[in-house]
C-alpha cells in the first residue's frame, strides 16, 4: 500500500474509532461479541459502506483482466524480401490503404539481371526447339512418303521417326525451361516492369487489398532473402487478446462474449467473441491465451495495440449461494465477510469465518458460513474488517464504550 493510501486508511479509522463513542445507549456491552465492532451512525455515514444481501443467484463465470487490441493474426501478412540486395525504396507507410499488386518496395538485385539473362536464353532455346522440331517432323514426314514408295529402307525411315521423337522431346523441355524462366521474372518483378523502375530492381507488390501496419526496411539497407520489409493487413478484423488465469479454462469457449473498454473512450462498452483459444496453458505463466472478434463499431473506432480491460463471460449455470468478490476477506489467516446488522441508527460489524467455493473477479460462491438473509459490507469492506481487528487487538470485545 502507497504511503498516501495508508494515512487516508489511517484517518478513515481514525474518524470511525472517535465516532463509535456515540454509539446508541440501547445495546449493552454484554451483547456484543468477539470480532465485532458496533459503529454509530455518524461513522457509518462517514464509511459510506455499501451493503449487499446475501443471495441465491445463476452462477456466471466472469473473468475480468488487462487486454488489448490486436489484429488478426490469421489477415495479417509480413512481407520479406524475395532477394538478397540493396533497398532502393519503399513506398508505403503504416497507414496507408494499398490494392492488391500494388508496389511497395524495390530492390536492387543481381537475381533479377540473371533472372531476365536467363528468360533471354530459354527464349533462344524454344525457338531453336522449335525449328529442330519442324525439321525433324518434316523429315519423318518424307521418309514415310519414300518407304511407302520403296525408295528408302526401313531403318532409314525408323531413324527419320526416332530423330522427330527426339526433336519433339527436345522443344517440350524448352518450353518448360521458358515457362520456368517467365515464371521467376513474373515472381520477381510482376507481370511488367512499370516506367520508371530500374530493370535491375526485384518489386515486392501487395498480396491483397489492406492497410500497411509497419515499415522496417529503409532505403539504402542491404537485405537478406526473408528478411521484413512491411507488413500488411486486411482491413476490419481487430480482435482482442487476453491471458486468462488457468482456473478460466472451464469458462471459455468459442462463441464466448467479451465486454471490453478502452481509455480513448471512457464512456463506452464494445463487444467480442471468442474466436480461438490456444490448445496448451503456458508452463511460465500459467495463462491461457484467447482471441476474440470485435464485433460492430468497435472495427471502426479502435486501433490496434490499444490496452482494454475485457471481461470474459462464460455461461450461466446452477444457481448457488453467492457474495460480491470485494466482500470476501483475508482476516489473519481465516476468510471471511464482514456481516452487518442494524442496531438502532448504527451497524454492528461481524467478521463471518467462510467456506469459499468457486471464485471470478465479480463473485464467489459461497458454501458455508453466512446463509440467505444475511447482508455483509461489499463496498468498505477492508476498511469494515480493520475497525474489528482494532478492537480485537485491544481486547475490548468489539465495543470501545
Amino acid at each position: 500500500m502507497s504511503l498516501a493510501r495508508r494515512w487516508s486508511v489511517l484517518a478513515a479509522l481514525a474518524v470511525l474509532s472517535t465516532a463509535c463513542g456515540s454509539a446508541p445507549e440501547a445495546t449493552s456491552s454484554s451483547e456484543v461479541v468477539a470480532d465485532t465492532a458496533l459503529l454509530s451512525a455518524e461513522a457509518v455515514a462517514i464509511a459510506q459502506f455499501g451493503l449487499v444481501p446475501v443471495e441465491m443467484s445463476p452462477w456466471r463465470d466472469a473473468w475480468h483482466v488487462p487486454a488489448h487490441i490486436a489484429l488478426d493474426p490469421a489477415t495479417t501478412q509480413p512481407m520479406g524480401s524475395i532477394v538478397e540486395g540493396r533497398v532502393l525504396a519503399v513506398r508505403v507507410f503504416p497507414g496507408d490503404r494499398v490494392k492488391a499488386g500494388q508496389i511497395l518496395a524495390e530492390i536492387h538485385s543481381h537475381e533479377v539481371m540473371d533472372a531476365r539473362e536467363g528468360l533471354v536464353a530459354a527464349r533462344a532455346a524454344a525457338t531453336s526447339a522449335d525449328s529442330t522440331a519442324t525439321v525433324a517432323s518434316a523429315a519423318a514426314g518424307r521418309a514415310d512418303r519414300l518407304l511407302a514408295a520403296r525408295a528408302i529402307s526401313s531403318a532409314e525411315a525408323e531413324r527419320a521417326r526416332a530423330a522427330r521423337v527426339a526433336a519433339v522431346a527436345a522443344r517440350e523441355s524448352a518450353h518448360a525451361a521458358l515457362e520456368r524462366a517467365t515464371a521467376l521474372i513474373e515472381h520477381l518483378i510482376g507481370p511488367a516492369t512499370p516506367a520508371g523502375v530500374d530493370e535491375h530492381a526485384a518489386l515486392i507488390r501487395a498480396p491483397f487489398d489492406g492497410l500497411i501496419t509497419g515499415r522496417t526496411a529503409q532505403p539504402g539497407q542491404v537485405v537478406l532473402v526473408g528478411q521484413p520489409l512491411v507488413t500488411i493487413a486486411r482491413e476490419g478484423r481487430l480482435g482482442v487478446l487476453l491471458h486468462l488465469p488457468e482456473e478460466a479454462v472451464a469458462s471459455v469457449a468459442i462463441g464466448v462474449p467479451v465486454r471490453l473498454s478502452v481509455p480513448a473512450y471512457p464512456n463506452r462498452t464494445f463487444t467480442a467473441r471468442v474466436q480461438r483459444v490456444a490448445p496448451v496453458v503456458d508452463s511460465l505463466s500459467r495463462s491461457l491465451q484467447v482471441w476474440a472478434a470485435i464485433d460492430g463499431e468497435g472495427q471502426s473506432l479502435l486501433r490496434a495495440e490499444m490496452t482494454s480491460d475485457a471481461q470474459l463471460l462464460g455461461g450461466r449455470g446452477d444457481r448457488t449461494l453467492t457474495v460480491p468478490a470485494a466482500a470476501l476477506q483475508i482476516m489473519e489467516g481465516d476468510t471471511v465477510v464482514v456481516r452487518a446488522s442494524t442496531v438502532g441508527d448504527g451497524l454492528l460489524l461481524e467478521a463471518r469465518p467462510v467456506r469459499a467455493g468457486r471464485r471470478t473477479s465479480e463473485q464467489v460462491e459461497i458454501l458455508s458460513g453466512v446463509g440467505i438473509g444475511d447482508t455483509v459490507l461489499a463496498t468498505g469492506a477492508a476498511l469494515g474488517k480493520a475497525e474489528i481487528l482494532k478492537r480485537r487487538a485491544g481486547g475490548e470485545g468489539g465495543h470501545d464504550h
